[in-house]
């Protein structure tokens, strides 16, 4: 496999830093960049055995693979084997990938026993200043003056939550690459955002202070058992799993949640909507987990709610959207999860980022430094309160019990989104497009939208997903006009003919119809639904019916089915 431009870089400028006199040495790239390719190269040119410290199991079965993958494409066959939990690494084996977790004292002086290490590799290397990590490091040796060995950590961010120093392990940043350089250089997708103001207040949630908490929490950021009691409600989980079904309908999803409570409360909210969902987290049987996320990539579940799992090493490049349902200070978790979902591939050419609670406060664009400093948050906040007294405010979707309500239209949903950047942080005051006319959601049933025929009657475009081929049908009334790869291409199509068939003017949201007072007819067809709705006007009326009973639109309802 050829190494790409920055890789070789990358491998080239660890070799020129060990020439230098650099020993411990960071590279910075951000997810999906394919750490794990330069640094299988640099085990690959290394003389000596070679120690690879990684923090999940997933990502230590990872390496081990990637790693032999490389050595046997040159007829290396040195024996690559993994330490962790019961399993131990045999005399023979010359590059060990070992759980950082399990290497106390004891099992570290085993591992070195009878090795000259001239190699040590560090993944997720921003866990390094832990106190725990750190004193795995020294027992190795690394910050000894006298030690022979190099020491290489990879990580997509260099800032920490507490704001603590990398360059309390590393010497230099030898290469880095941002997430910005790699889009523009036709490596990551593109990064979409929408931001949903929750109103969720976080006022009084602390957060963790010391300085050691593993790799799933760092100092700073917020403490996640009251995080999970803030936001784990009722009506929060319901316009999460709403915004999800809306704004991600052609787009497999993970959602990173709180907490397992929180994970399986959404994943609740969203099997009720009729969006296929399924939870993963570290607490989970193995066998299970893997199950499930193989059902996932097949395209079984559209949406996977899950808890930490999911933040590093895990590759799926069909996964195109990304919810951030867990508030976060911290850069290097808010990186890792966006990363999931820009890998390239031909399913998508955008990632899709659904910003819930303000999280678009954290700086992802930033230069990589070894200088302890605080994140940007405060400053960002700072800011935001500064500008509250002249900017209005982003349009947002409140919660609110809307049981009475009519359903959305997409107009309005467009209203209340803001779009942002997910790499700028900078925030649109125009809202997010979606359409100009008043669509309906069915939900999992589809879209509908309502127009007057050139001959003023009544008509509708209709689209129905194709199941798991994906797309949407586009019917006229009762007959199949065509097909579509995506719903948002279906939308589309709709708007652009619509004139062909119709008054354009009569598919708004402000069209002179949809206020005209609710005939005899459909205030006894609302008043029958279970439960009863309240509509005083023809368009509310029409919308509550097109939800609940579907098949009075030529559709069957979810009852009939």
């Amino acid at each position: 496999m050829k190494l790409r431009d920055y890789q070789v870089e990358a491998v080239r400028a660890v070799i020129e830093g060990r020439k230098r006199g650099l020993r411990r040495m960071l590279v910075a790239l951000p997810t999906g960049a394919g750490k794990t390719v330069i640094f299988s190269e640099l085990i690959r040119l290394a003389r000596r055995e070679v120690l690879v410290l990684a923090h999940r199991d997933e990502l230590l079965t990872q390496a081990k693979a990637k790693i032999e993958a490389a050595l046997r494409r040159h007829g290396d066959e040195r024996r690559v084997e993994i330490e962790r939990g019961e399993q131990r690494a045999s005399s023979s084996a010359k590059v060990i990938v070992a759980s950082i977790r399990s290497l106390h004292a004891e099992r570290i002086g085993r591992v070195l026993a009878g090795r000259q290490i001239g190699l040590v590799i560090y993944d997720e290397c921003h866990h390094a200043v832990a106190e725990s990590n750190r004193e795995v490091l020294a027992r190795i040796g690394v910050f000894g003056e006298r030690w022979p060995g190099t020491l290489v950590g990879f990580t997509a961010t260099t800032r920490r939550a507490d704001g603590r120093a990398l360059g309390e392990v590393f010497q230099e940043i030898v290469t880095e690459r941002s997430l910005s350089d790699m889009i523009a250089a036709g490596y990551l997708r593109p990064l979409e955002g929408l931001r949903i103001e929750t109103k969720v207040s976080l006022e009084d949630v602390p957060v963790l202070g010391g300085t050691s908490f593993g790799a799933e929490l760092d100092a700073g950021d917020f403490d996640p058992e009251a995080l999970e009691e803030a936001v784990n409600v009722e009506a929060r989980n319901q316009l999460v799993a709403r915004s999800i079904m809306e704004l991600c309908r052609d787009r497999r999803t993970i959602a990173f949640c709180v907490g397992v409570r929180h994970a399986e409360h959404l994943s609740a909210a969203l099997n009720r909507l009729g969006v296929r969902a399924a939870i993963v987290h570290g607490e989970m049987p193995k066998p299970a987990r893997e199950r499930a996320l193989s059902r996932f990539r097949a395209g079984d579940f559209r949406v996977l709610t899950n808890v930490g799992v999911l933040t590093e090493g895990f590759d799926d490049p069909g996964v195109s959207a990304i919810a951030m349902v867990r508030p976060t200070r911290s850069e290097a978790l808010y990186l890792q999860c966006v990363g999931r979902g820009m890998r390239l591939s031909p399913d998508a050419e955008t990632c899709l980022v659904l910003d819930f609670v303000d999280l678009s406060d954290l700086d992802l664009v930033t230069t990589a430094t070894l200088e302890a400093g605080p994140s940007k948050v405060r400053e960002a906040r700072e800011d935001e309160a500064a500008d509250a007294e002249t900017n209005e405010g982003a349009p947002m979707i409140p919660i609110d019990d809307d049981r009475d309500e009519a359903p959305l239209t997409l107009a309005e949903l467009s209203r209340r989104l803001q779009a942002f950047d997910p790499l700028t942080l900078a925030h649109s005051r125009e809202a997010a497009a979606i359409s100009a006319n008043a669509w309906l959601s069915l939900g999992v049933h589809g879209m509908l939208l309502h127009f007057h025929g050139r001959d003023g009657g009544l008509r509708r475009f209709e689209l129905r997903p194709r199941g798991k081929r994906g797309g949407a049908e586009v019917w006229l009334d009762d007959r199949t006009l065509a097909r579509f790869s995506t719903m948002s291409a279906a939308i589309e199509a709709v708007d652009y003919e619509l004139p062909r068939h119709g008054d354009p003017a009569s598919a708004r949201p402000d069209a002179p119809w949809r206020v005209h007072p609710i005939t005899p007819e459909l205030a006894e067809a609302v008043a029958a639904l279970e439960p009863p709705r309240r509509a005083t006007t023809v368009g509310e009326a029409i919308a509550h019916l097109a939800l609940d009973r579907p098949e009075l639109f030529g559709k069957p309802g979810p009852r009939q089915r």
